[in-house]
Order: structure tokens, then sequence, then C-alpha cells
């Protein structure tokens, strides 16, 4: 099937442009923010929420056909047809800290698998973007092609992760041997980990525990700009869980080999 690609992209933009609208009213300024319960902190602000209504009304009334998936106002993963994939805000806990490094993800799949995603900042004046063959930044009015880096090795990598405590069970110990091999390792970034990536800046980035929302706009970014994202297993990742993404594919072989000890 052939997709209009532009007009997508477009139309991802916009939304996008409406999140931001939504959302830098609140950011570094008073706003409320709930915990949604379980066994650890998990934050959802009043951002999050108008981000996310500002998009799905744009969706509903631009393409009433297609599906959406948002964390706020949920959803289920199609398997066919197209679905817009939302988090409206990723990186809440850095977005509560005053810190930079949260960003809207918008993500397109269709027929379940990924086709463009944006990851938007809106602070930083950054967006993100990607289709599987080709990826772009757009950043402070200025628009510059996105390419992954060599790194042959991963003794030679820059690592990251959000949180090594967000690990559980063998997967702490998997992520512990890749990060004794690593030559630096970052944490704290969320989804700008792996715009960095596909900036050439990161080399490498595993997490576990993503639900496709997480992950479904990053995907066609690291992968557009030369990288790619799978599971620990090293088979699909567009549904979340445990994830590797990577800008070189000999560093691949060599982070899947750390990986595969969790059981």
């Amino acid at each position: 099937m052939l997709h209009d690609l532009p007009r997508l992209l477009a139309f991802a933009d916009t939304l996008a442009n409406a999140a931001r609208a939504a959302i830098l009213p609140f950011f570094r300024a008073p706003h409320v923010c709930e915990n949604k319960g379980g066994a650890r902190f998990d934050p959802v602000t009043e951002a999050d929420q108008a981000s996310e209504r500002a998009m799905r009304a744009l969706i509903e009334r631009e393409f009433p056909e297609h599906d959406i998936l948002g964390e706020e106002y949920g959803g289920t993963l199609a398997t066919s047809g197209y679905q817009w994939i939302l988090d409206p805000i990723d990186g809440t806990r850095a977005f509560i800290a005053g810190l930079p490094t949260w960003g809207v993800l918008i993500g397109l799949y269709h027929d379940g698998a990924p086709l463009i995603g944006v990851m938007d900042q809106p602070y930083l004046d950054e967006r993100y973007r990607g289709w599987m063959s080709g990826a772009n930044v757009i950043a402070r009015g200025e628009t510059k092609p996105l390419k992954t880096r060599a790194c042959a090795t991963l003794s030679e990598a820059i690592l990251s992760t959000t949180d090594p405590y967000l690990f559980v069970g063998d997967e702490t110990e998997a992520f512990a041997s890749a990060r004794a091999v690593a030559k630096l390792t970052r944490f704290g970034c969320d989804c700008y980990a792996y715009s960095m990536l596909a900036s050439g800046h990161i080399d490498c980035v595993i997490e576990s525990g993503l639900k496709p929302f997480d992950i479904a706009a990053l995907i066609p970014i690291v992968t557009g700009a030369g990288g790619g994202v799978l599971s620990w297993a090293g088979g699909d990742a567009s549904k979340g869980g445990r994830v590797l993404a990577f800008g070189d594919a000999r560093l691949r072989d060599q982070a899947l080999i750390q990986l595969r000890t969790v059981r």
C-alpha cells in the first residue's frame, strides 16, 4: 500500500504544534500533578491530559477513520488500518522536576507496523521526525538530516537508560553487564536519549517495561537515521517491553549478547 507520507508527516507536525501550545504554559510553572498509583510513583499532570486531548480532537476531526491509542485516555493496539499512538509527555518525572529531557511522542502505525514518528521537545524548540527510510530534525528554524554514527564495539559506546532502578529481576544483571563494557553511561533522558542516538551523539539505549506509546514514535526516528530498535531477544519491539536501540549494527550484536543473559 502506498502511503501519503508528506501529508501524514505534516499532520503529525500539526499534532505536535497543538501539544506544544497545551503543555508549555505548565512547564516550570504551577500545575496539578497526581499519582496514578502502583508500586512506584507514576505521575500524571494536567499538561499530559491537555496535550493528549488536543491531539485526539485533531485526529478525530481530520482522520475519523483512524484508531487512537494514548497513554492518558486509553485505547488498544490495532492490528489493521492506521493508528496514532500518543504519549502526550514522555518523561513526566523530568517535566515535574523542571528538566527539559521530556518530549511529546507521536507515532503512526499501519497494520500494526511503525510508519512515521515525531518526538517534539517544545521548550528547546527541537522536533525529531522519522519515517522508515529517513529522518530529520527541525531545531530553532533549521532543518537537518539525522544520521547515527559508526560505533564498532560496545567498549567504545555511549549507553543510556532512563533509570537503572526500573529494571527488575535478571534484567538488572543484564543491564549491569552491558554497562560494565560500555565506555560511558548516562541516565534520566527518557525519549531524548533516542533522539540523541538518531543525531549521532549516543550509541545505544537499553530499556525495559515499555508500553507501545513509549516506543512507537521512536522506532521510525532511529530506523530512519540508520539505526535500529529490537527486543532484547532480537525481535520486534513495536509493542514495547524490553527494548534495545542502536546506531550501528556491529554494536547491536554485542549488546544482544549481554542482554540475552536474562531469563
